[in-house]
């Protein structure tokens, strides 16, 4: 198997990620955008969601496509970097036309990172940190402590932003994810990630899988969770197809991070396509966004940085 270019979700040609932070509040957004709309689909398993304009995603809604998707740290404070996101756009001409107006449809879905030892306190910052993140979207962006990954969490290190890419035939599909499970993304205490056996090269150490599962329960936190995620592809899909490999990709997610889909995480995977692609075969596509979605996880923990004030080490502080 193959990598794009980058390994990063902007190998699907024409998309664009921009990141944007609160060092003071631990916490940031990520925007997902393109010159050109594009169709979506959504997939929640968690129990403890937090969203914006998901119901539009479902295949028999009226719109067809959207100008962005929003992921963001704050909770529910987080669901307003999608109104900066969407003032942004309209600014720029960008959306839907009604009745003499430019409406950007801009869905979002938030984590849980009040919690992570950062200062709650003060305005809050999500309308400009939607705004910044996407006047900072470009083809190349930042993992680990970075964007809605920049104060995520899981039980037992720090989690973050992540990205991988696969070429599957003539298309391309990648994923872009920010981890803040409740469970782990690695094995036990070792160094060794759930996600080993579907790493290409080293993308995330090349340590290889762990001798042996424990045998006990799997640690958890206790405070609020949730990876949200968005894999994408140039093959051609509608929002019915996006909506089947949004489902398809929570299998990399259950490969990756032990346990999830819990009652209290709100795991969630957005899928567009831009079209742009070729035909490709659906169960290929399918498998190819769970794998990159289980190898982003990886990788956005092992990109996590240390920072004064860490409530869980880093894997790099901790593995070296």
């Amino acid at each position: 198997m193959q990598t794009g270019p980058k390994n990063l979700l902007t190998d699907v040609p024409g998309l664009l990620v921009g990141n944007a932070a609160c060092p003071r509040r631990r916490s940031g957004v990520t925007v997902v955008t393109s010159s050109d709309p594009f169709a979506a689909g959504v997939h929640v398993m968690g129990g403890a969601p937090g969203t914006r304009e998901t119901d539009l995603l479902a295949p028999d809604k009226t719109v067809s496509e959207v100008h962005a998707l929003v992921l963001a740290g704050g909770s529910a404070f987080g669901l307003a970097a999608a109104q900066g996101v969407a003032e942004a756009l309209a600014a720029r001409g960008k959306g839907f036309e009604v009745a003499g107006h430019r409406v950007p449809i801009v869905p979002a879905a938030i984590l849980f990172d009040l919690a992570n030892g950062g200062d709650t306190t003060g305005p809050l910052p999500y309308h400009r940190l939607g705004a910044e993140a996407l006047a900072a979207a470009g083809t190349e962006f930042a993992l680990g402590t970075a964007g809605a990954g920049a104060g995520a969490t899981t039980a037992t290190l720090k989690g973050g932003l992540g990205s991988a890419s696969l070429m599957v035939g003539e298309a391309t599909v990648a994923a872009l994810v920010a981890v803040n499970a409740l469970g782990s993304a690695t094995v036990g205490d070792g160094p060794h990630f759930w996600a080993a056996p579907f790493e290409i090269g080293a993308e995330f150490g090349g340590l290889g899988q762990a001798a042996d599962a424990p045998a006990d329960w799997p640690r958890t936190k206790l405070d609020g969770a949730t990876t949200i995620a968005v894999v994408a592809t140039d093959a051609r899909l509608d929002k019915s197809g996006c909506t089947r490999l949004a489902i398809a990709a929570h299998d990399g997610m259950a490969r990756a991070l032990v346990p999830s889909h819990t009652a209290m995480d709100g795991d969630l995977v957005f899928a567009l396509s831009t079209g742009s692609g070729p035909e490709t075969d659906p169960v290929r596509l399918a498998h190819g966004a769970a794998l990159c979605l289980a190898r982003a996880i990886a990788r956005a923990v092992w990109l996590a940085a240390s920072e004064p004030g860490d409530l869980l080490p880093a894997w790099r502080a901790r593995f070296g």
